[in-house]
């Protein structure tokens, strides 16, 4: 099946997203599509898959011209969207899920197995989908594209979420899919597996198409400048060193949750950013969610800047003392997607349990203005919802709307996942700058070169527990993977 797109445009509130953009995507191939947030590859995915109308040009299947008013129209053709979040019913099985939308399937079971076998996966057909892990979950988004007979699969961004391991897995499946005569879009900001992994690579750039070529005729320092139409600083920033004497303003003592976190004592000092390094599961995620009071912990303590955070306290009780978080999904825990953005970026700015207050309306969109300015939030307009940002914006909110409050201390928690090299980049200078006017900083980074490239000094975890710890300079990654028990 060949699909191709058209002269495709779209704009929302005047902001055009899309302008003229034309692809052929024949079959049996794995086509990359790479630009930076912002220039128009989801917005593209969803026009080929259903989910948005273009406001110009046309979609074509083997030749001929089709409407795709909804994602159903676009399955009927054979053209499914697989997104890095996920589009699962967590109360179902992943049977059901598997076959959602196909109420009269038989032998249903069956041809359960038979998935499992054309993927390589393993998923349990009876388990809650809800319960199973992310790249689980993401298994039954692609088992399902496959039962309903996908010709055309979307990947957007499937591996920003996903550790190097389960990325490399899904990636063969995709040439293996491929190879089988299935059309893969591969949407990606980590252009070494675009270019390991795809056939054909196009770039994009602020709604534009720039060009399309062969992956084995592509550079990554080439595609950056395609990319960015510059050229791209990919070194990490040197931090500012710790002032000597500088106050510990963070403090965790046998912090412990069941199996997930135990007995984690750690200090930031003011000025001081450390990395928390380890594996999926090592119990980095968890341990910032205890120091947040997101979760409740068994046992231990936390101080900010000498004063205790109390067990029951919960987040607002952290954020009195001056803590801000950047969760790990900022889709589910750092932003309202369906409210605006000027909301999401002065949300944490509002009075919490304090009086109720009067917000001025002017001077909240004023504010949030200028923070979306100060960090280069681009969209199609503060006034509509958070989901219509592109991912490296919607994280620059997420730091935006806790800037506002100039945290004492910062808790970072896979900062940069998801988002191109050029807000990659931005987000390493604004947690250098912030440790550099004294902002306390917590890294969780699930990327070695990350937390090496970033951090004073480098805590590795395994198992729940703080595993050794390596100072700045004095490490590789290769004594990294090995704390964490990969070596």
């Amino acid at each position: 099946m060949d699909v191709a797109l058209d002269r495709i445009g779209k704009s929302y509130g005047g902001t055009a997203v899309l302008r003229g953009v034309s692809l052929d995507l024949p079959g049996g191939r794995v086509h990359g599509v790479v630009g930076e947030n912002g220039a128009g590859k989801s917005t593209l995915a969803r026009v080929l898959c259903g989910a948005v109308r273009p406001d110009s040009g046309r979609v074509t299947v083997d030749g001929a011209p089709v409407r795709l008013r909804a994602p159903r129209d676009a399955l009927r053709h054979g053209i499914a969207l697989v997104t890095q979040e996920g589009a699962i019913v967590p109360g179902l099985s992943v049977l059901d899920n598997v076959f959602l939308g196909t109420p009269h399937a038989t032998r249903r079971r069956e041809r359960f197995a038979a998935l499992l076998d054309r993927t390589g996966f393993d998923l349990p057909a009876a388990a809650r989908a809800g319960d199973l892990p992310l790249v689980q979950r993401q298994r039954t988004e692609i088992l399902r594209a496959l039962a309903h007979g996908a010709r055309l699969l979307v990947l957007d961004e499937p591996t920003a979420l996903l550790p190097r391991t389960d990325a490399a897995l899904l990636l063969a499946l995709a040439r293996r899919l491929a190879a089988g005569g299935t059309g893969i879009v591969l949407i990606s900001h980590r252009l070494e597996e675009v270019l390991d992994g795809c056939d054909t690579v196009t770039v994009l750039r602020d709604g534009r198409h720039v060009s399309t070529a062969p992956a084995a005729d592509r550079t990554a320092g080439g595609l950056l400048e395609e990319i960015a139409g510059r050229p791209v600083e990919t070194r990490y920033p040197e931090p500012e060193p710790v002032p000597a004497g500088a106050p510990v303003l963070l403090e965790a003592r046998k912090l412990s949750r069941g199996d997930a976190v135990r007995g984690v004592s750690l200090q930031v000092r003011a000025g001081e950013i450390v990395g928390l390094a380890g594996l999926v599961g090592s119990g980095r995620t968890e341990t910032l969610r205890l120091l947040f009071g997101a979760d409740r912990r068994d046992s231990g303590e936390v101080r900010v800047a000498g004063r205790p955070l109390r067990a029951r306290g919960g987040p607002a009780a952290a954020i009195a003392l001056g803590m801000a978080l950047v969760p790990e999904s900022r889709a589910e825990h750092g932003l309202v997607l369906v409210r605006p953005t000027t909301e999401n970026l002065r949300m944490a700015a509002l009075p919490g349990r304090r009086p109720l207050r009067v917000v001025r309306r002017a001077a909240e969109r004023r504010a949030a203005q200028a923070t979306a300015d100060g960090l280069g939030v681009r969209g199609t307009g503060l006034d509509r919802p958070a989901w219509t940002l592109s991912g490296g914006n919607q994280q620059r909110a997420v730091f935006g709307k806790w800037l506002v409050r100039r945290p004492r201390v910062l808790l970072a928690d896979e900062p940069t996942r998801g988002v191109d090299v050029a807000a990659k980049a931005q987000i390493h200078r604004l947690i250098t700058d912030l440790a550099a006017r004294g902002t306390a900083v917590l890294v969780a980074s699930s990327e070695v070169e990350e937390v090496l490239g970033l951090a004073h000094r480098v805590l590795v975890m395994r198992g729940g527990a703080v595993a050794g710890e390596c100072p700045r300079g004095a490490a590789r990654a290769g004594d990294l993977l090995a704390l964490a028990g990969l070596r």
